[in-house]
């Protein structure tokens, strides 16, 4: 699809200097930008990508100190 934005001059001159590095076309860089940009703001995809973190890690041995300072934060945080 293609669409019309408005980016400020030096976001532009960055992402031209940005896409001649990587190699690769202006709306490629531009759509692998946007896609990124929502990735990180889906909280499914959020959950998923820290899901495949815990499972590469497996059963690693987990340092007592450090399991028992994240609970203690776990517990002092306010979650909304």
């Amino acid at each position: 699809m293609k669409t019309a934005v408005s980016i400020p001059d030096d976001v532009y001159m960055e992402a031209e200097s940005l896409a001649r590095r990587l190699k690769v076309s202006r709306s490629r860089l531009y759509a692998d930008a946007v896609r990124e940009f929502v990735a990180r703001r889906d909280p499914d995809s959020i959950t998923e990508s820290i899901n495949r973190v815990v499972d590469a890690l497996g059963d690693q041995a987990i340092d007592p100190f450090v399991a028992a300072a994240a609970a203690l934060t776990l517990e002092r945080v306010e979650w909304e």
